[in-house]
């Protein structure tokens, strides 16, 4: 179980470090300003979540094997409600939620999301 854990958070890391940094060079190429909009704070937030989610569902799979996939929209909810108290706020401060803005949490939810389903859906269906 410990030697999943630990495959999933290498893996999540690398692909999120991977996106960060193409992220970050699509933010250059046009001129944009590469720290705003709580980027950092965003894929580490997604970092940090689909690691406590794929842990969680991990150590319940063979106790709750019928309620993972309840158990793993409610953390998708959790997530959203997370992300309306820490950065929508901050994000519609000028009425308006820009496209760099939205990028910045919804390219590290997309991955970390991704992430999750495939580890999972491979790891659970053994």
């Amino acid at each position: 179980m410990i030697k999943t854990i630990v495959k999933f958070s290498g893996l999540l890391a690398v692909f999120m470090l991977v996106v960060f940094g193409l992220h970050l060079l699509i933010l250059s190429f046009g001129n944009n300003p590469l720290f705003e909009n709580k980027i950092i704070e965003a894929y580490l937030f997604n970092f940090i979540f689909g690691f406590i989610v794929v842990v969680l569902l991990t150590f319940l799979q063979h106790k709750a094997t019928g309620s993972l996939g309840f158990i793993f929209m409610g953390s998708s909810l959790v997530k959203f409600l997370f992300y309306f108290a820490i950065f929508n706020s901050t994000y519609k401060e000028d009425g308006d939620v820009s496209r760099l803005e939205f990028a910045a949490f919804f390219i590290p939810y997309s991955i970390s999301l991704i992430i999750e389903v495939i580890f999972l859906s491979k790891t659970l269906n053994k």
